[in-house]
C-alpha cells in the first residue's frame, strides 16, 4: 500500500479554515460534500499479429475514489480544502495476462495486489476567481487528465480560474508532477518517446461565449524543455427546431519545439519525441486541425469530421508513456480522433471519420444508448518507407439504471477493432461499472 505524507502547509491550512469555521465563519463546512465512487473495470485486449509478448491482455480490477470538497469561509477572501484518496484492488490478473492494460501497477512480473494514494488540494476564492494548489485533475484542450482504467489520473500544481468577466473563463497555472492511473508514484511531465522529463507545465487561455450559442477558445501551454503549444477553438450549435440541431467543431493546435528539444545535445540527453520527424532526430514541429459536424434529432445523432497532422512531427501533449515508472503511461488528447484503442495522431496522418450515436429515451428507455464509431487514418509518414495507414471500430452501449435499490448504477459495454500498418492490429472489449453514493 502507499502512503504519501500530507505537506505541511496544507496541514496548517485545513486547521487554520476548521477553527474559522468553528467560531462562526459560515460556508465551510456548510457547504461542504463528500462522494465515494466506485468502479469495476473488465479490460481485454488482444494482439492479431506479431511475435512480440504479450499476445493477450486480460484483467480486472476494482478502484475506489473518495472525493470532499469544503465550502468556502465567508468574507472577502473565501478558504477551502478538498482532497482525494484513491485504492486500487486487483480482482483478476495472472503472469502473461499482466502487461499493456495501463490499468494495475506491476509488482515484479505480476499485478500488484493494490496500490493506494492521497492528493489534498488548497483553495482560495476572491469574487469569481479561484485559486487552487494541490492535486488538479485538468479538463482544458491543452492537457486532460485521463480517466480510462480504474482510477483518474492527476497533476500536481497551481490553477487560477477567472469568472468575473461575464461569459469568459480565463485559465493559468503551473503543473509540476503527474500521477498515472496505474501508478502510486509522482513523475515529472514529459512526451512519448522521451526518458527525460520536465517539472514545469506552464498553460494559460481562455473560453469565451460569444453569443449563447457560439464559444471561442484560445490556449497556450508550454512544457519545458519539449514544447510551445497554441490552440484556437470554436463551436456553434444551430437550433433548427424543439427536436434538431446542428453543432460545428473546429479545433487547431501549433506545436513547435522548447529547450532542450530545441537541440541536437538536449535530444540526445532524452528530451526528444518518438515517432516520425522530417530529419529522423525526434525534434517537435507540428500543425494539427479538426473539424467535425453533429446533426441531431430526437434520439439520434450522426457525426462526420475529417482530420490532418502535419507531416514535421507526431502531435504531441503530456504523455509518460516513456518514463522508467511503467504506471506512468496513459494520456488523453483533446482531438475527437482519440479513441479506445489508437489516437491518429501520427506524422501526416490524414484521418476520416463518423459516428452514430442513438438515445433509447426516444423510445421510452431513458439511461439507455449505443454507438458506433469508424475511423480511416492514411499517408502516415514513415522514416524511408511508403506511408501507412490504419482504421478503428468501435462500438459502446451504456446504461444507467434510472431507479430502485440500483438507481444511478451505470453500466458499460465497449468493444473496439484496431488494424494498422504502424503497429499491431488489437481486439478490445471492456465492461464497467460505475457507481457514486453521496456522503455529505
Amino acid at each position: 500500500m502507499f502512503k504519501r505524507a500530507i505537506p505541511t502547509a496544507i496541514l496548517l491550512a485545513a486547521g487554520s479554515m476548521s477553527a474559522e469555521a468553528a467560531d462562526g465563519a459560515h460556508g465551510f463546512l456548510e457547504d461542504s460534500k463528500a462522494t465515494l465512487s466506485m468502479r469495476t473495470l473488465y479490460f481485454n485486449s488482444d494482439n492479431r499479429d506479431g511475435a512480440a509478448d504479450p499476445s493477450k491482455t486480460e484483467e480486472t480490477a476494482q478502484g475506489f475514489v473518495l472525493r470532499y470538497e469544503s465550502g468556502f469561509t465567508q468574507g472577502t477572501v473565501g478558504f477551502g480544502l478538498d482532497a482525494q484518496a484513491l485504492l486500487g484492488v486487483t480482482l483478476d490478473s495472472g503472469r502473461g495476462r499482466h502487461v499493456g492494460s495501463g490499468m494495475i501497477p506491476s509488482d515484479g512480473d505480476d499485478a500488484a495486489d493494490s496500490w493506494s494514494s492521497f492528493g489534498p488540494t488548497a483553495k482560495m476564492r476572491i469574487a469569481k476567481t479561484e485559486l487552487r494548489y494541490g492535486t488538479l485533475l485538468p479538463k482544458l484542450p491543452i492537457l486532460i487528465s485521463n480517466d480510462a482504467r480504474v482510477l483518474p489520473q492527476s497533476f500536481t500544481g497551481t490553477q487560477v480560474t477567472s469568472k468575473d468577466i461575464d461569459g469568459l473563463t480565463l485559465t493559468g497555472g503551473l503543473l509540476e508532477q503527474a500521477v498515472g492511473r496505474a501508478s502510486t508514484d509522482r513523475t515529472g511531465l514529459s512526451v512519448a518517446g522521451a526518458t527525460r522529463d520536465s517539472n514545469k507545465f506552464y498553460f494559460a487561455g481562455g473560453d469565451y461565449e460569444i453569443t449563447k450559442t457560439l464559444k471561442a477558445q484560445y490556449y497556450f501551454a508550454q512544457l519545458e524543455d519539449f514544447y510551445n503549444q497554441n490552440f484556437v477553438g470554436l463551436t456553434h450549435l444551430l437550433p433548427i427546431d424543439s427536436a434538431s440541431s446542428i453543432t460545428t467543431d473546429l479545433r487547431y493546435f501549433r506545436t513547435t519545439s522548447s529547450g532542450a528539444n530545441s537541440s541536437a545535445a538536449g535530444r540526445a540527453q532524452g528530451y526528444r519525441a518518438s515517432g516520425y520527424t522530417e530529419d529522423n532526430n525526434g525534434e517537435i514541429d507540428n500543425s494539427t486541425w479538426a473539424a467535425m459536424i453533429t446533426y441531431a434529432n430526437g434520439g439520434h445523432a450522426v457525426t462526420l469530421g475529417h482530420q490532418r497532422v502535419g507531416d514535421g512531427s507526431n502531435f504531441v501533449q503530456p504523455n509518460q508513456g516513456s518514463l522508467p515508472d511503467k504506471g506512468a503511461g496513459g494520456g488523453s488528447v483533446y482531438l475527437p480522433t482519440d479513441r479506445m484503442i489508437q489516437s491518429f495522431t501520427r506524422a501526416g496522418e490524414q484521418t476520416h471519420f463518423g459516428q452514430y450515436t442513438y438515445d433509447f429515451a426516444a423510445l421510452g428507455v431513458p439511461g439507455l444508448k449505443a454507438s458506433i464509431v469508424y475511423l480511416k487514418g492514411t499517408d502516415i509518414k514513415v522514416q524511408n518507407g511508403s506511408d501507412q495507414s490504419e482504421w478503428e471500430r468501435d462500438m459502446t452501449l451504456d446504461y444507467v439504471v434510472q431507479s430502485g435499490t440500483f438507481k444511478n448504477v451505470g453500466f458499460s459495454l465497449r468493444n473496439g477493432q484496431s488494424n494498422t500498418d504502424a503497429g499491431r492490429d488489437v481486439d478490445q472489449s471492456r465492461f464497467i461499472i460505475n457507481y457514486s453514493i453521496p456522503l455529505l
